[in-house]
């Protein structure tokens, strides 16, 4: 493939994967707009549930996605430079941050639902409804996020594999670069949930 063709197709990826994250940024922005008509409605409940989550594992949480951003971002820069190996470091490097976002998560969810705090337990449902509607928003919001983090976890995966075979290289590496251009936004959204739900007490 000549390098007139490679530029087009990576001008015609970057094109999708901008159209995409458009529609992402709509999506979470519905999310978020409702977020904040609840919370106007409902500010003092909010901040008596904010009161429970953990800041620390949320702190920790987001200084590991932003290591993870910074990671992705150098494994670009090593395959522009012809270092295919490096870059295969830093991708898997990636990987390794974003499974330890989730198994954070993990554990607070089960903190949280062991404590019988849950959609439509009996525990929850005993609450105002405006802790109700705080803590609904919390697991849809942080659930949907972290499936997008297990997503981009998978795809990234698969960009190791092809740089390690040779498909990904310093002339051609249009689906790296798209991949890390979706991690970047995933950390973006986790950026703003996390003074939503972490922050606000």
């Amino acid at each position: 493939m000549g390098d007139s063709e490679i530029h087009k197709d990576r001008m015609a990826a970057k094109y999708g994967i901008w159209f995409f994250l458009f529609t992402e940024i709509l999506f979470f922005g519905g999310m978020f707009l409702l977020y904040s008509i609840f919370r106007y409605r409902n500010a003092g409940a909010f901040h008596i549930a904010a009161a429970q989550e953990d800041l620390l594992l949320g702190s920790i949480n987001t200084a590991v996605l932003l290591t993870s951003s910074f990671f992705i971002a150098s494994a670009i820069s090593a395959v522009k430079r012809g270092n295919n190996r490096l870059a295969i470091l830093l991708q898997g490097l990636t990987v390794l941050l974003g499974a330890v976002f989730l198994v954070i998560k993990y554990f607070e969810w089960m903190e949280k639902i062991v404590r019988g705090i849950y959609p439509n337990s009996p525990v929850l449902l005993k609450l105002s409804s405006g802790e109700v509607l705080f803590f609904g928003l919390y697991y849809v919001m942080t659930g949907i996020h972290g499936l997008h983090v297990f997503i981009g976890i998978t795809v990234i995966s698969f960009m190791i594999y092809f740089t390690a075979t040779g498909n990904i290289t310093r002339k051609d590496y249009a689906k790296l670069e798209n991949t890390g251009l979706y991690w970047h936004f995933v950390d973006i959204v986790w950026i703003y949930l996390f003074p939503l739900f972490y922050l606000i007490t």
